[in-house]
């Protein structure tokens, strides 16, 4: 049996890598559910809070920073009130009834640090803080014959009201003190996929964001909008700053605006991918920009700002590969509807589309240095070679060795060979100018990743074995092999310039330098908390930039000098 081993034991062994920028993250819950709590501006972690089970659906501080109240998932279903002061928790209780769904969102008093209300699935409940018994006491609000999902709250400035969205796109308007509905709205034109976030004004009214992506300033009772904008992705989160002159916007589609209360028109401030990134690449010679694609998406980044300069969306479809023509020309981009578009890098025209370029998705793609040549990957195995003309892109041959989807193409420097992985298990070294196989190499793995040695005379790959094997490209021997990760496959690899030190990233979610010669880790980065799809080295080795399932885009300084 394998022994499985923790990130922290293989960072033990080598220096850590210094973690630059990231764009774009996501956190994954285990089976313990951990509530961290911060110091803001020490950034220093000053206590791990654990009692709930599987997830927290929702967190809420007490006016004065007393006490904090969370809300466990469906599989933990409880409300527990903890004391900030000592970091342990008070009290706890079941945070719905018995005959109604789960609660998932949570707001304290504004007032009050010994109030707070919960909502979800058919259940609201004021809550008190009886702290001498170490109890908490619910109380249920009545809706009458009216059944609603709750998907957001807000509580008004001074405790009279707070307001409930729901998943039928409406608004209730309810007393904490009767516990009773006060008024209900809009009665015509609900908001489209509910009310996914809601916020009290100071100075009267609410902003309510829609899961359709409509931003909305109205008044009870009726609920009409008097300002509204179209944001992009359903609306998850509206965060005010001072009197709510000015407010930040977040959305599904990982974008955060900022909006002005008075011209009522938003600013995106920052944005990142929000699906699994499937390719990240450089334009030949520089690191100024990389580009990288997800899903829809394609998107051009300045590297050290981290700032988006192009987005290029084909609706529907999944990109699965991208690359720069040598000359900076055009972006050459693999989809998975079977075929490869160019586009301009710099307005994002469609220059030309091949069509039915693979006839089970076009899966990896990469260009020839003299601009003339693009080589195709696809999902049936299939390796095709195109002629890019001014005007024209013809097919020049079409390769059919591999048996599954091809996963990763390099080209010779020369351009008279290239070499093809696949998950059927072979890598393939391609003669370019003959147009047939020169050499297969052939392991009991999936290959995810190969790269050549500048010297061209080795490659190395990997895939899910987990194991980088050097392999002779003369004869397609196996000169060594190394144990890549200790848990999970590996799916990237990039080597630098000079040939000195290699990275690699994979489903054990940490980045590693190696020594080429060595076949030592030297460095390992800790960061990403999806599998890494891919990973790159800068041109002039300034920065490692590494991509993951989880969307997020990480730039790692290059720990050696350039």
């Amino acid at each position: 049996m394998e022994t499985q081993t923790s990130p922290k034991d293989e960072v033990a062994e080598v220096a850590e890598l210094e973690l630059e920028a990231v764009i774009g993250f996501n956190v994954y819950s285990c089976s313990q559910a951990d509530i961290i709590l911060w110091h803001y501006k020490k950034r220093e972690l000053i206590a791990r809070l654990s009692l709930h089970k599987g997830k927290i659906e929702a967190l809420a501080f007490s006016p004065n920073d007393l006490y904090l109240v969370s809300l466990g998932g469906p599989d933990d279903g409880s409300v527990v009130v903890w004391s900030i002061a000592k970091g342990d928790a008070i009290c706890g209780s079941p945070a719905a009834g018995p005959n109604v769904g789960n609660a998932t969102t949570v707001i304290f008093s504004n007032r009050c640090d010994e109030m707070f209300v919960t909502a979800g699935n058919g259940t609201i409940r004021v809550w008190e803080l009886d702290l001498p018994n170490r109890k908490i006491w619910p109380t249920e609000c009545h809706t009458g014959q009216m059944k609603r999902i709750v998907m957001s709250i807000s509580m008004a400035n001074d405790d009279s009201f707070f307001y409930l969205g729901t998943t039928t796109g409406d608004i209730l308007k309810m007393s904490p003190r009767t516990k009773l509905l006060a008024d209900t709205g809009p009665a015509k034109d609900r908001f489209s996929l509910g009310v996914s976030a809601i916020r009290c004004l100071k100075m009267g009214g609410l902003l309510l964001g829609s899961g359709a992506g409509l931003l909305v300033f109205c008044k009870s009772p009726s609920y009409k909008p008097i300002k509204k904008i179209q944001l992009q992705g359903g609306i998850t989160s509206i965060t005010l700053r001072g009197e709510g002159h000015q407010f930040f916007v977040g959305t599904e589609e990982s974008h955060i605006y900022r909006v002005n209360f008075t011209d009522f028109k938003e600013t995106l401030i920052t944005t990142c991918h929000f699906e699994a990134v499937e390719d990240i690449v450089f334009p030949f010679g520089t690191a100024e920009l990389f580009a990288t694609c997800a899903k829809k998406d394609i998107r051009v980044w300045h590297t050290l700002s981290n700032r988006e300069l192009l987005r290029i969306t084909v609706p529907n479809m999944t990109c699965r590969g991208i690359g720069f023509m040598r000359d900076g020309k055009s972006i050459i981009s693999a989809w998975d509807d079977g075929k490869i578009r160019a586009f301009a890098p710099e307005t994002g025209r469609l220059m030309y589309v091949i069509n039915n370029a693979h006839r089970i998705g076009v899966t990896a793609i990469a260009t020839t240095s003299d601009c003339k040549r693009v080589i195709s990957g696809g999902g049936e195995g299939e390796v095709r070679v195109w002629q890019i003309g001014h005007q024209t892109q013809k097919l020049e041959e079409a390769l059919k060795e591999h048996k599954s989807s091809v996963s990763c193409i390099r080209v010779k420097k020369s351009n008279e060979e290239c070499v093809t992985a696949s998950t059927d298990g072979t890598c393939i070294i391609w003669d370019l100018v003959r147009l047939r196989r020169n050499q297969m190499i052939l392991a009991n793995t999936l290959f995810q990743c190969v790269c050549y040695h500048p010297e061209e005379f080795q490659i190395i790959t990997s895939g899910t074995d987990r194991k980088i094997a050097y392999w002779e490209v003369f004869d397609g021997s196996v000169i060594r092999e190394l144990e890549g990760s200790l848990s999970g496959a590996v799916n990237g690899m990039d080597i630098t310039v000079e040939g000195v030190h290699f990275v690699t990233g994979g489903n054990d979610h940490l980045v590693k330098v190696w020594d080429y010669n060595e076949g030592e880790v030297t460095h390992v980065g800790v960061g990403h908390s999806g599998n890494i799809t891919r990973v790159r080295i800068s041109p002039g080795n300034q920065y490692i930039v590494s991509v993951s399932a989880d969307g997020a885009i990480l730039r790692w300084k290059y720990p050696f000098p350039s």
